[in-house]
């Protein structure tokens, strides 16, 4: 690819390696890096961390996601994001995804188990805060856990 699409230049500010903390009573931090893949075409995200400790909510330890990769994609006409999501346990997912005026959005709209995901970005582009929330009908909406991204 010769040069990176200018949408996909918005997402510039999330590459690199943070640290990311779950707000989770008894869970340790770990790590995700975003990185441009295929020449810039796609952001790749790898997320990985140790095994939760024994002092981690049952819940956690059961179903621990770790590690997990996603890559993000454009669609140009419109100038939305996609993200292919993958995981330890075999779950595949695809969200939508925004990023601008420093909240990353991400959605995923399926039959009982409705996410959201909003992140704010720190005006020093430093932190993210963001949390996800849960929903089995899509309009009802419960808050499944609260993390903080930090480079």
């Amino acid at each position: 690819m010769s040069e990176r699409h200018p949408a996909l230049a918005r997402l510039a500010p999330l590459v690199g390696r943070w640290t990311v903390q779950p707000k989770v009573q008894g869970l340790g931090a770990g790590w995700t890096n975003f990185s441009w893949v295929e020449g810039g075409s796609f952001l790749r995200q790898f997320s990985d961390a140790e095994p939760p400790p024994a002092s981690a909510p049952r819940a956690w330890r059961e179903n621990n996601p770790l590690p997990t990769t996603s890559l993000i994609g454009l669609d140009d006409a419109g100038g939305e994001f996609t993200m292919l999501y993958a995981d330890a346990r075999g779950v595949h997912r695809v969200y939508r995804m925004t990023f601008g005026d420093g909240v990353w959005r991400l959605t995923r709209d399926a039959p009982g188990f409705n996410q959201r995901f909003t992140g704010t970005l720190s005006p020093d582009g430093d932190t993210i805060d963001g949390q996800w929330e849960t929903s089995e009908n899509g309009v009802d909406w419960r808050l499944d856990f609260e993390l903080t991204y930090r480079r």
